[in-house]
């Protein structure tokens, strides 16, 4: 059950303080309920930029309240639990980074949004899961590309668009790196009649059993629109209960990463690979962040107008 006194005080705290509450498809049902706006890194991102609020409070992990701080420099930005952070962003350290572009010289840097302001101060344009495809193919052919810091999604890219000049780190998200492609395929025979939706962060050969793929909003528009009732979700399951709202009379089975009964698969998420860091953010952790107005996040500003270079030149392509 929610705290509706909690819920209620947010409301009275954010009208207030004029905040605008921004969380990522993979936070809590509850925190995704009381949010003013819900969406994947590229729509969130569009939204810190576009945002007339005095404070942003994000419901998300680290690097996008950085992203938000990067775009609204003049705007508080609150993250409601600092050890928030992201797998992804951690797996490429600024310093690695920079000896890796000193390594390529003359290579256009993409780096995904799932990285700190530091690596997108060293990036040429940064793009989301949502544009990456996007991003390279605005590049002509022919150009040098280092793409960081996700594996999947850059060698996904690599291999659709058949760029080989395409230097790409060596990162990873460990919510979809843990997908097994074994418990797919058996889950697949059980459930015949499911389509498999996926994110490109996975494996390869995960990627090969899906039937769609795509961003996190992507995969709620296909799964919104698309003619199947079943479908088995390979990304973090936080976005089933969107998808859940959009089509009630769909079943949604998140991939399970350890031993489940099949009868487990639909109701019970305990199975299913959660962002931890993700459901880091609560109601009361937010209710207390509008309360003192912290934590904050602050981002130098020689780094910060680095980054934003880097961020307005992706809004710019993805339009």
């Amino acid at each position: 059950m929610y705290d509706h006194c909690i819920i209620s005080e947010i409301n009275t705290l954010r009208k207030k303080k004029n905040v605008v509450i921004l969380a990522h498809y993979y936070q809590r049902p509850e925190v995704q309920e009381i949010a003013d706006f819900v969406g994947d890194s590229l729509q969130l991102s569009e939204q810190a930029a576009a945002t007339d609020a005095s404070i942003i409070v994000f419901a998300g992990v680290h690097f996008m309240a950085e992203t938000a701080k990067i775009l609204s420099p003049a705007k508080k930005v609150l993250l409601p639990d600092l050890n928030a952070g992201c797998s992804l962003a951690e797996s490429c350290r600024p310093a690695d980074f920079r000896r890796f572009i000193a390594a390529h010289p003359e290579h256009t840097v993409i780096s995904y949004v799932n990285t700190s302001a530091e690596i997108k101060a060293m990036t040429d344009i940064c793009c989301t899961s949502s544009n990456a495809l996007k991003i390279v193919e605005s590049l002509p052919v022919g150009e040098k590309i280092i793409f960081g810091p996700d594996r999947n999604l850059g060698n996904y890219i690599k291999t659709i668009t058949g760029r080989e000049d395409m230097q790409v780190w060596d990162g990873a998200c460990h919510v979809h790196e843990a997908f097994s492609v074994e418990r797919l395929a058996e889950l697949k025979q059980q459930r015949p009649a499911a389509k498999v939706v996926a994110h490109p962060e996975c494996k390869k050969a995960v990627l090969l059993l899906a039937d769609f793929i795509g961003s996190t909003a992507a995969l709620l528009h296909f799964t919104q629109y698309d003619k199947a009732s079943q479908y088995i979700v390979v990304t973090e399951p936080g976005v089933i209960f969107q998808m859940q709202k959009a089509s009630p009379q769909k079943e949604f089975i998140p991939l399970p990463v350890v031993t489940a009964p099949s009868s487990a698969f639909a109701d019970d998420c305990g199975a299913c690979n959660d962002c931890q860091f993700m459901k880091l953010i609560t109601l009361e952790k937010i209710h207390r962040a509008l309360q003192t107005e912290q934590p904050e996040i602050f981002v130098e500003e020689t780094i910060r107008e680095k980054a934003e270079r880097s961020i307005r030149r992706m809004l710019e392509r993805s339009k």
